[in-house]
């Protein structure tokens, strides 16, 4: 049986055989894109014929029509910079990847140098962080921009193994010309995404590149080996940081002198081991009232303090209290109230961590912190649809009233039941279904029914789920 997932070994009559079949379909890409002209769009299942193309993997085929549809282009030579030098060091510094770099470093770069490898970190929507290795790969990287900063998402590249392996949530090996940018054809790679050990969100992805020898066999398995001892490591680093804290001796400190101390546990200077090991986020999706969680530490808050976390997550560059009234009271809204509002915020973001507590003048948020709704919509954006309905629980905050949460809202449920509609195998369709606001949709189990196997046992319950929808619009 063909392995849907890793390549043939490398030298082997299969893997000839992957080759060939990956330029034929190239081939045919090139057909379809002269045809449909520079910039075509390739709704549905991506461009016409990749089905019929033999030999080609599943999931290669798959990422191809992902990337069509995305509009990577196949003849661009290189990758584009996303982060320049000084906007590199600041972002990998305070990123949770870095406090396991040193385990990335003892499993694979040593024993990389000079093997005709490289070992590349990136984070959760593709950027390449760390790119390490054979000195003489490196440079020759270069010319297709595989280097810290560069973007290789699967939405700007096409199909890759660090943007494929973010956007299928699973580890997976791209060969040579399977690669969708024909630069990178030379070139075969591995790669594992890397998920938080304690809330299970993406953080990123790790992957090993170079000739043949980067989809042997056994670079999957020790690439996974390696992404699950940094997980241990940085719950463990997790740990001591708990414990250590907690064996502190309480002392009154000033506000400032504490969100002095707060920053730095954040990543900023004064900590003896610079970054953060967590990534600090805002749980909104289907629940009425949020979940903060800072520097590993949770706690939930009520409606009106979710809505207001919410808004300032979703405006980066702050609003006033005229501007943030407006998106959070229906009609006439009150700045007074507002403020009232913000104060009581302040008393308890003060308890968790006083680096949390919003600035005033305009109201900003005064630490980077990641809403899951923002999560969702950076997945739809790189055409990462099956982990964006894995992080997907629900409408943000359904209840709400507030009218920029209202917006929001819309807009991501809204965004989500397209992508999966448009994209969704069946069992995606099916997933999507059990949700709470599709409980009635007609459309995505139509959708699910047409993809399910005439013999499959689902099929009951979606035609059952139809006749019931029948019913009651027929009542």
């Amino acid at each position: 049986m063909r392995n849907l997932i890793h390549p043939a070994a490398p030298g082997s009559d299969s893997e000839g055989l992957i080759q060939r079949s990956a330029l034929a379909g190239h081939e045919r890409l090139d057909g379809v894109i002269r045809l449909a002209g520079p910039g075509a769009d390739f709704p549905g299942a991506g461009f016409p014929g990749a089905e019929e193309i033999p030999g080609l993997r599943k999931l290669i085929r798959e990422s191809w029509q992902r990337s069509a549809r995305l509009k990577a282009n196949p003849d661009n030579p290189e990758a584009p910079l996303a982060l320049d030098t000084d906007e590199l060091e600041e972002y990998r510094r305070q990123h949770p990847l870095a406090s396991i770099m040193p385990v990335i470093h003892k499993l694979l770069v040593q024993p990389s140098h000079d093997s005709g490898l490289l070992v590349a970190v990136g984070d959760e929507v593709g950027r390449l962080l760390w790119v390490e290795g054979d000195p003489v790969l490196q440079r020759r990287a270069e010319g297709m921009m595989f280097v810290p900063g560069a973007d290789w998402s699967e939405a700007t590249v096409g199909t890759s193994a660090p943007g494929t392996a973010l956007a299928l949530g699973r580890g997976i090996q791209i060969s040579g010309a399977e690669h969708y940018q024909r630069s990178v054809h030379p070139w075969s790679c591995t790669a594992v995404p890397f998920h938080d050990p304690d809330s299970g969100a993406l953080l990123g992805v790790v992957d090993i590149t170079g000739k043949a020898s980067a989809v042997a066999p056994h670079t999957l398995s020790l690439v996974e080996a390696t992404v699950a001892a940094a997980q241990a490591q940085l719950r463990v680093e997790r740990l001591q940081l708990a414990a250590t804290l907690a064996s502190r001796p309480a002392r009154r400190r000033s506000s400032s002198s504490a969100a002095r101390a707060g920053s730095a546990r954040a990543g900023g200077g004064g900590s003896t081991k610079e970054g953060s090991l967590y990534r600090n986020s805002l749980q909104l999706l289907g629940r009425d009232q949020a979940l903060l969680s800072i520097e590993g530490k949770t706690v939930a808050l009520s409606a009106r303090h979710s809505e207001i976390l919410a808004l300032l997550s979703t405006h980066p560059d702050g609003l006033n209290a005229e501007e943030l009234s407006v998106l959070l009271y229906p009609g006439d809204g009150s700045t007074m109230t507002l403020r009232a509002e913000m104060v009581r915020l302040r008393k308890i973001l003060v308890q968790l961590n006083p680096a949390a507590v919003p600035e005033s003048r305009p109201y900003k948020l005064s630490m980077d912190l990641v809403p899951d709704s923002g999560q969702v919509l950076s997945c739809l954006q790189r055409g990462a649809h099956r982990i964006a309905l894995e992080i997907y629980r629900g409408a943000v905050l359904p209840r709400s009233e507030a009218p920029g949460i209202i917006d929001l809202r819309d807009r991501v449920s809204s965004l989500m039941r397209e992508a999966v509609l448009t994209d969704g195998s069946a069992e995606t369709l099916l997933k999507y279904a059990a949700l709470p606001e599709a409980r009635d949709d007609v459309d995505v189990r139509t959708a699910a029914l047409k993809l399910l196997p005439p013999r499959s046992p689902k099929r009951a319950a979606v035609v059952a789920d139809l006749e019931r929808l029948e019913a009651e619009l027929s009542a």
